[in-house]
């Protein structure tokens, strides 16, 4: 039985070379350049990252361009190496893994744009792909626990994805055109402009993308867009936005082992397809008096899906309604200063499934949230925040629904070492109730209680002229963690029910890690020891389904001249398990993608290869049989694809 445990020496070691790593580096070069100041928005208002008792990464819009990324999910997986799974829709969406939760991974973690929350509450999956890349000014990771701020699911984490009209920067007039094209019919087109008179200014953003993609019945035609109006003045912004995507995409369904091995291109669905329909609309205002800085988002979410599965409908509507309300004081008083967040959300969210066995589902929530951080004169600061939320769900495809009231806390002390070195410690509590899908599919009689979690993390952060590095060392203990398991007594006489399992466990240890080796070579690491595993129960000892133990990242950066640019990276996973006695394997893979851009006045051309080695593997499997892995979902072979962008 494999084990992974941590001890003081260990841990400190792992931090101290974490440390000295690039320091070590710094060394070797001149320090003749200075890397920007981080600033994130993590805490739900703009401030340095340096002082955080919490670990935090950002991959900014420049990063985006130059990795060829072409949704938030690939930009994730890319530059900072999440794990992500292929999901049962082309388009190119992923489910992305922050910390080890496998399949209810979209369930454990929140996903925030724009100040609002996108999350659903079902299992359907974020769809983050119908965000035009081109708006995306920059993508916050909050690794660990962000139930404080960000409520309920976020015990893995939050991903806060910031445009360029939700910045809150002074706007200029700007332009770009993106035209792509590539394997397997890839046909990509952009367009991005922000049009600015005074104190008013106006971002729109499309993109349309279609596909045969590399399957049988797998080719999607994706289009998006999405506009912003803003009036700014020295103290106060209102907006209003508005933005809708649609997918259209065959479904070519799972393969068996002998069918992966003979043509992964096969379907073995060739009639199932899907389409889904996004509208978001919403206003938005930020408002300085004083110490007091105040900011409001409200808005609203129209989700459609029809597909058709193995002859059989099946659709449903999405309703959601988000409000946030939020205030910030800075103060100080004897050499120190003191920072007080306050917030409320609310949220409504419905979903009609249509037809003869159709059902309603409705989840309510409302929430208050304070935190408050004292920054002693020495730098040593101190954090504290509490959560209350009460929730309450129900679907009237199920026997009864579920309601309660949860809190959250967290407590966090950073300390700076050194002018350059600063080390963290925080703890806290995280939750979850089941979503509409789950408690909808459980063992007869049995009603499930609320997740809950026991969250701790050590970090530290080095940040030098040319470079930074971070590690973190986290352990989340679970109680009653929901999920499916497929050996459980169903609702209908057949093996396979949501419940919740006997204690677990989610620990690790992750490095990420920038270095500006000379002015025109630029490296980046991140990578990652986890393990995900039962504590107790008949599954004791066993690693969580689809959970691998080991990631590595690494990305390049390279300037050889003015005007020409070449990135390029690897990723690697390790092994893992598709079933819960973990008697099958999927096949640890390693992908690497390179591009070359020349820029030339206002124009951008560009040569990207994806999987440049053409590894044939697979990220999403959800079967075992006899010991061999099953229900796979193959990933696409190499990728080569020419654009040119020109900016105005």
């Amino acid at each position: 039985m494999k084990t992974f445990s941590f001890s003081p020496r260990a841990s400190a070691l792992s931090l101290a070379f974490a440390a000295a790593w690039p320091c070590a580096f710094a060394q070797t070069v001149a320090q003749s350049f200075t890397l920007p100041e981080t600033v994130v928005t993590a805490t739900r208002f703009a401030e340095p990252a340096q002082s955080l008792p919490m670990g935090v990464s950002v991959i900014t819009s420049d990063e985006i361009r130059a990795s060829g990324a072409t949704t938030i999910n690939e930009a994730l997986m890319r530059v900072v190496g999440a794990v992500g799974r292929q999901d049962f829709y082309g388009g190119g969406e992923y489910n992305i893994d922050l910390r080890g939760f496998g399949s209810t991974a979209d369930n454990n973690q929140v996903v925030i744009v724009d100040g609002l929350r996108l999350s659903e509450a079902d299992l359907g999956g974020t769809r983050l792909a119908g965000i035009p890349i081109e708006s995306v000014e920059r993508i916050e990771v909050l690794r660990g626990s962000g139930s404080v701020l960000y409520g309920e699911g976020a015990t893995g984490g939050v991903i806060i994805i910031t445009t360029k009209a939700g910045i809150g920067k002074s706007r200029h007039n700007s332009a770009s055109l993106y035209a792509g094209a590539g394997s397997y019919g890839l046909r990509d087109l952009r367009a991005n402009a922000t049009l600015a008179a005074g104190a008013f200014s106006l971002d729109a953003a499309a993109q349309k993308k279609d596909i045969d993609n590399h399957r049988d019945n797998f080719r999607s035609e994706t289009d998006a867009a999405s506009v912003t109006g803003q009036w700014t003045n020295d103290w106060l912004r209102l907006g209003a936005r508005l933005a809708r995507d649609t997918l259209g995409t065959g479904l070519p369904g799972s393969l068996t082992a002998a069918q992966y091995q003979a043509n992964p291109r096969q379907t073995t669905t060739p009639t199932d397809k899907v389409h889904i329909h996004n509208e978001r609309g919403g206003v938005f205002g930020e408002a300085q008096l004083g110490s007091w800085q105040l900011a409001a988002d409200a808005g609203t979410r129209q989700k459609n899906l029809t597909s058709l599965n193995s002859g059989f409908p099946f659709d449903y509507d999405v309703d959601a309604t988000n409000y946030s309300l939020r205030a910030r004081n800075e103060a100080g008083f004897a050499g120190a200063r003191n920072l007080l967040v306050l917030g409320t959300d609310y949220a409504r969210w419905t979903r009609d499934v249509l037809g003869a066995f159709g059902s309603t589902a409705n989840q309510s929530s409302r929430s208050w949230y304070a935190k408050n951080d004292v920054t002693l004169a020495g730098g040593t600061r101190f954090s504290a925040g509490y959560r209350t939320d009460k929730v309450a769900k129900d679907n009237s495809s199920a026997l009864a629904g579920t309601a309660d009231r949860q809190h959250a806390w967290e407590l966090g002390i950073s300390h700076p070492i050194t002018p350059a070195v600063t080390a963290y410690a925080r703890a806290g509590s995280s939750y979850r109730l089941a979503n509409v899908d789950e408690f909808s599919y459980t063992s007869p009689g049995t009603i499930l209680k609320p997740q809950t979690s026991r969250d701790v993390e050590l970090g530290a952060r080095w940040a030098y002229a040319s470079g930074k590095a971070e590690a973190r060392l986290y352990r989340n203990m679970l109680d009653n963690e929901i999920g499916f398991d497929p050996v459980a007594a169903g609702p209908f006489g057949f093996p396979g029910a949501n419940v919740n399992f006997d204690p677990s466990r989610r620990q690790g240890l992750e490095l990420d890690a920038s270095h500006q080796v000379t002015r025109s070579v630029g490296l980046r690491v991140n990578a990652a020891l986890r393990e995900a595993s039962f504590r107790s129960g008949p599954y004791a000892g066993k690693d969580v389904p689809l959970v691998p133990r080991k990631t590595l990242a690494l990305r390049a950066d390279w300037t050889p001249a003015a005007g020409h640019r070449v990135t390029g990276g690897v990723n690697w996973v390790s092994s893992q398990h598709p079933d819960f006695d973990n008697a099958c394997t999927m096949p640890a893979y390693t992908t690497a993608d390179a591009r070359y851009a020349w820029q030339w006045q206002q124009l951008e051309l560009s040569l990207g290869v994806t999987n440049l080695f053409d590894r044939k593997h697979y990220t999403q499997a959800y079967g075992c049989a006899a010991g061999v892995t099953t229900k796979i979902y193959p990933e696409a072979g190499r990728a080569v694809t020419a654009a040119v962008r020109a900016q105005f």
